[in-house]
């Protein structure tokens, strides 16, 4: 049976309409995994002579066992934001004899073989066999990396059951941050002593093998509650069965002074405060506006004035990057019946602009208090604000007609990866690196002033050209149509 859910899930990844954009995603992560894999290699390998120097009285496993609680924390939360649970489109299994329990296992199964599971074992294993090469008793060294793989088979499955917690609260990113805050404080102010609890208890461990049967009946519970949770919720109405939740209805008539594109901007605006995904655009806002608190109040940057203008079109851009992104990927869900209807796709398309203006206009004007860290920062976000509005908004919107990736609204959205392609990679070039190159240029040429000015002029001049390169960019998304159509139809 496993090798069948193997087949099927091969097939569903070379079929998939968005196979060309998630190979390239996959070779660049595979580079980003080898790049942490030599790095943890590279610790490995020097873990006894580090722990040596730093702790010199004291023995490397004793030593390194006393950060394991550390380490589990951090695990935790790392994979809170980056692991998912791996899933396989279970549906039409279910009207097929094949026996939901077999469907369970191959999901948790497969978890375990997880990247995430892996990396620390390049750290572990060198620094085990650095040990043995040293001296130490095998047996010892093995029960202690068998121990260490049991915690992190632990965490893995620990994080599942908190991830399934953060779905039914509205802060999903809660639920991780009351337990590790939680345990992180009462080892910290010493009410108990969990570091010192684990890191004897690991010792304990190696010096009598019999306990390991403790971390392993911890385990044995954990999957079995995961077990019993997938088990629940795989039926085919189970996606039906929605809570009763009372609708605030906002009073959206302001919208009707923008004329015909009013309609979509009630959608988009609705669309954005109801759903869990979208709503991380509106709280990001909080975020770029203090985002210059991080630099402006240290003197190191008060001498870059060339840096300024990063932070000005990510502090009045915020919006428009994190919402931008992911046009018209939003509207995947009903993107085939909103393109049935008998609209003006340039309307649709300008009510997202015009969005991602207004955002651009109100993050300046409230921004305006930065003055008081000197005037030519407050002369950089405004030449930011303009080219976010006359050539960022433009560049969105063009590569907006790139997605294929269908979006779930109701996921959380802290670290939610999914409907990021090639195309969210590859738009951060013009996006940041080119405005910051541009004014680097001709601030180290000639002056802050004229750089400013350069960043204004192209602002104006996609503002004043705004109408020719929104029929271009119409023109460019009614081609790809029934391309997007087909790729939001799918779910993988």
């Amino acid at each position: 049976m496993v090798k069948q859910f193997l087949r099927l899930e091969w097939k569903a990844f070379f079929r998939s309409a968005s196979f060309g954009k998630s190979l390239g995603i996959k070779i660049l992560m595979g580079f980003f995994a080898l790049y942490f894999m030599v790095m943890f290699l590279f610790i490995g390998f020097f873990m006894d002579k580090i722990l040596k120097e730093v702790y010199p009285n004291l023995d490397p496993l004793v030593a390194f066992s006393s950060f394991i609680f550390f380490w589990v924390l951090g695990d935790l939360i790392i994979r809170f934001f980056f692991q998912k649970l791996p899933v396989m489109s279970v549906k039409p299994l279910l009207i097929l004899p094949v026996r939901r329990k077999s469907i369970v296992n191959y999901v948790l199964g497969k978890s375990v073989l997880s990247f995430i599971n892996f990396l620390p074992l390049f750290a572990v294993v060198p620094f085990c066999i650095k040990l043995i090469y040293s001296g130490y008793d095998v047996i010892t060294v093995l029960v202690w990396l068998v121990t260490i793989i049991i915690l992190i088979l632990i965490n893995n499955f620990l994080n599942f059951i908190i991830e399934s917690k953060s779905v039914e609260t509205e802060l999903s990113f809660l639920p991780i941050i009351l337990l590790v805050g939680g345990l992180y404080s009462l080892n910290y102010f010493e009410i108990i002593n969990i570091s010192d609890a684990l890191s004897k208890g690991i010792i304990s461990i190696c010096e009598n093998p019999v306990f390991i049967l403790v971390p392993t009946l911890i385990l044995i519970l954990l999957y079995a509650y995961n077990f019993k949770i997938l088990k629940q919720k795989l039926f085919l109405d189970s996606g039906l069965k929605t809570k009763i939740k009372a609708v605030n209805a906002s009073n959206l008539d302001w919208t009707k002074n923008f004329g015909e594109i009013a309609p979509f901007m009630q959608l988009d605006l609705k669309l954005i405060w109801r759903n869990k995904r979208t709503k991380s655009s509106v709280f990001m806002l909080a975020i770029g506006l203090l985002y210059g608190l991080f630099f402006y109040p240290q003197p190191t940057y008060q001498n870059m004035p060339w840096f300024f203008v990063f932070i000005g079109v990510f502090s009045t851009g915020i919006f428009l990057i994190n919402f931008g992104q992911f046009i018209p990927a939003w509207d995947s869900g009903y993107y085939k019946l909103l393109m049935s209807q008998n609209i003006k796709y340039e309307q649709y398309l300008k009510s997202k602009f015009t969005l991602m203006a207004l955002s651009v206009v109100i993050l300046f004007v409230l921004g305006i208090p930065y003055v008081y860290f000197g005037w030519k920062i407050l002369l950089a976000h405004f030449a930011a604000a303009i080219y976010n509005i006359g050539v960022n908004s433009h560049v969105m919107l063009y590569g907006g007609s790139f997605n294929r990736k269908k979006i779930d609204l109701s996921q959380k959205a802290a670290f939610n990866y999914q409907g990021t392609g090639a195309v969210q990679w590859l738009i951060g070039i013009p996006l940041l690196i080119i405005p910051m190159g541009l004014f680097a240029l001709f601030y180290f040429l000639i002056s802050f002033e004229i750089a400013c000015l350069v960043l204004t002029v192209l602002g104006v001049i996609g503002i004043v050209f705004h109408q020719k390169l929104m029929k271009n960019i119409t023109t460019k998304y009614l081609k790809s149509k029934y391309k997007m159509i087909d790729a939001f139809n799918q779910n993988n």
